[in-house]
């Protein structure tokens, strides 16, 4: 592969280096830097090629999502699976039963990318999150009981301003 390809496979090996990208918020210098022992370039070059690539890519864009976001506390782990559980993952199922933990659940225009989002808007904000999934139109992730409100709030937020794929 060429040195310009190497450096587009490398950024892509970090998806936060892309949106900045896309972004238009990269010191490419420092980028470079990072990057020019793994792609086998000078700083110089691989930076070139890092501003080539971010003129290719499109420009960053957010859209609102038509959701409906609630909050459900006192669910534990189990396995199996029930009616009432909002998640159920590979034989085990988010249900209530007086646990510590809180779904928040988003119901609309949700997806992966909503999904993807979301969870990195939770983890910049430091709630760990329990379990999380997405389908049928409805997102689910679960938290510690005591972070049921912050979450619902970044969660509500992060829905607000999805980045889109285009």
């Amino acid at each position: 592969m060429s040195l310009a390809e190497d450096t587009r496979a490398a950024a892509r090996r970090r998806p936060f280096l892309v949106t900045a990208l896309r972004a238009g918020v990269v010191n490419y210098t420092a980028a470079a830097r990072s990057l020019s022992e793994e792609v086998g370039g000078d700083t110089e070059s691989v930076a070139t090629a890092l501003r080539r690539f971010a003129e290719s890519l499109p420009e960053y864009e957010t859209e609102s999502r038509d959701v409906r976001v609630t909050m459900q506390s006192g669910l534990g782990v189990v396995a199996g699976s029930g009616d009432d559980a909002p998640l159920a993952v590979g034989g085990v199922s988010l249900v209530p039963d007086s646990g510590s933990l809180t779904a928040i659940v988003a119901e609309g225009s949700v997806g992966a990318t909503a999904l993807g989002h979301v969870l990195a808007r939770l983890d910049a904000a430091e709630i760990g999150v329990v379990a999380a999934g997405v389908a049928d139109e409805s997102l689910v992730v679960a938290v510690e009981r005591r972070d049921g409100p912050n979450a619902l709030r970044t969660v509500e937020d992060a829905l607000a301003a999805v980045p889109s794929r285009e």
